[in-house]
């Protein structure tokens, strides 16, 4: 099984199954929204200690990203380290539509609206732009053509970069606690 569905999600919140629960997407977004009890371990530290989070337990790892496509990624990557993640299909936002509990606070706009809103940003400085000085208008032409590769592809440079920005980013050392917090054994009433 790949992916889990919303209802068995929280069965298995609301019961002594003891499970782990990995928010992939930056710390800033995990900041704004996220389901209580998860964990958040941003995909490009995921990427960088994938065997790490494979290691030491048996329970069942269930990933979450706001969609599903950086979770499904994450999955490919534990896949790969030898552990059967499975993702919540259709991420944080059909957990919220189906009545799911989320803890809310403050924190980055989500990622796929952070990539809109840069593209869009670019795309109308490269058409005002070019008003001026006409060679502009491939500012436009290129994030087009990028847009279209992040599609083909189902995956997104510009959030790569995004992620880099400071509100995106946690304090240092956080990762290293939030791996832990992962990998360490822990009891199905300690959640």
């Amino acid at each position: 099984m790949t992916q889990i569905d919303t209802t068995r999600l929280r069965t298995l919140l609301t019961g002594k199954t003891s499970l782990r629960l990995i928010d992939v997407r930056s710390p800033g977004e995990f900041a704004a929204e996220h389901i209580p009890g998860s964990a958040n371990v941003p995909l490009d530290v995921l990427r960088a200690r994938q065997d790490e989070l494979t290691v030491r337990h048996d329970d069942p790892i269930v990933l979450v990203c706001a969609s599903g496509g950086r979770a499904e990624q994450a999955r490919t990557l534990l896949h790969q380290a030898g552990a059967e993640p499975t993702v919540l299909a259709g991420g944080l936002g059909q957990w919220e539509r189906d009545g799911g509990d989320v803890r809310r606070g403050r924190g980055a706009w989500a990622m796929e609206r952070q990539v809109r809103l840069a593209a869009g940003t670019l795309v109308l400085s490269g058409v005002l732009g070019s008003i001026a000085y006409r060679p502009l208008k491939w500012l436009a032409g290129f994030v087009g053509a990028g847009l279209t590769v992040a599609a083909v592809t189902n995956t997104c440079a510009m959030s790569r970069v995004l992620a880099l920005l400071p509100v995106n980013r946690r304090a240092a050392g956080a990762p290293d606690a939030h791996v832990a917090e992962v990998t360490e054994p822990r009891s199905p009433l300690s959640r």
